[in-house]
């Protein structure tokens, strides 16, 4: 039982469907913005403090692990690969030691430094593979070009793509390092990169596993603290878009922008119940979008048509992952919260 249902039903109110997150204990304070489900048993997260969490059981327990020599770090970015396999982004100044790649190979147990530079300027936002062996983590650009790095052997050695083939960027545009979620790959070639920080919100894309790059405007509103904070594609043609303003949480934002040509084009569609920033969104097998964020959490049964909220969570949402019906949301403080239809 881990949605719950509850049917009003008066003379004066039609029928409503209340969903709600459902708490899991995780045995710590750490605070959360990254998390990757490979089934519906297996899930990693990354937070503060270089600490990993990890279950076997879909949540019913978590294993809290801390990284040898990452105590200063914040895992904003993870990919768990298998059960025993993952790979964690630290985000933080490269110039100050905080720009590092671990994997593990043993759920956990050991953990191998397998990449990091002091390159001033570097700042690693998030990760993501296409399968078990190729996959980008995309930073903060470097002279123009979002930095970005590729590997082809499950993450256990990183190498960077050529700034030559992005698109430069607009002055002060980069992506926020929110909830690993402004990354997003589909397909085996296909990938997408969402902005902010310039005067308008643009999505960077490939079809060619990061070869050759195009990027688009959207009408997602920007400035220096407000974006696109979270991108989904369940095909690759259609595709959304969350975001708003990290200064302003609880504004009422347009928050949401959709495409249905593979992001060449975008346009805005309704903003989410609750109102504000939104950090990551998630198409489900049965058609539900839900979308999370530090203000609230929204679902949607029509497409994105209308939204209605999501209770249950004692915080606000960081990041998402989702396996057929089943979501995790995950947040500050060591808050878990699992919603399954």
């Amino acid at each position: 039982m881990f949605l719950r249902t509850i049917i009003f039903s008066t003379f004066f109110l039609p029928t409503l469907l209340v969903a709600q997150w459902i708490p899991q204990t995780t045995h710590t304070e750490a605070h959360f913005r990254a998390i990757s489900a490979i089934n519906e048993k297996t899930i990693w997260a990354g937070g503060s403090k270089g600490t990993v969490l990890h279950t076997t059981t879909g949540g019913e327990n978590w294993t809290v692990l801390q990284v040898p020599a990452a105590e200063k770090l914040d895992f904003r970015g993870i990919k768990g690969l298998d059960e025993k396999t993952a790979v964690a982004v630290s985000a933080g100044l490269a110039e100050e030691g905080q720009a590092r790649i671990y994997r593990t190979n043993d759920a956990g147990k050991t953990w191998t430094q397998v990449w990091q530079t002091d390159q001033k300027g570097v700042f690693l936002d998030g990760i993501a593979f296409w399968d078990k062996k190729n996959g980008l983590i995309f930073g903060d650009p470097i002279d123009g070009h979002l930095y970005l790095l590729k590997t082809t052997d499950g993450g256990k050695t990183w190498e960077r793509l050529s700034p030559a083939t992005l698109p430069a960027n607009l002055p002060n545009e980069a992506s926020f390092a929110a909830s690993n979620s402004t990354m997003v790959m589909q397909g085996t070639k296909n990938v997408w990169v969402g902005t902010g920080g310039a005067d308008r919100a643009r999505v960077f894309r490939s079809t060619d596993r990061g070869a050759t790059w195009q990027v688009t405007d959207t009408p997602m509103k920007a400035n220096a603290s407000s974006g696109i904070f979270g991108l989904h594609f369940w095909d690759a043609k259609s595709g959304i878009a969350v975001g708003g303003d990290y200064k302003a949480e609880k504004q009422a934002f347009e928050n949401v922008i959709v495409t249905n040509d593979g992001g060449k084009s975008w346009q805005k569609s309704t903003p989410t119940t609750p109102d504000g920033l939104k950090e990551a969104v998630h198409k489900l097998k049965n058609g539900t979008l839900v979308a999370v964020g530090p203000a609230g959490s929204g679902w949607s049964k029509d497409n994105g048509k209308t939204w209605q909220p999501l209770t249950g969570a004692s915080n606000g949402l960081h990041a998402l992952t989702c396996v057929g019906n089943t979501c995790w949301a995950i947040g500050a403080k060591g808050q878990i919260v699992q919603l399954s239809n």
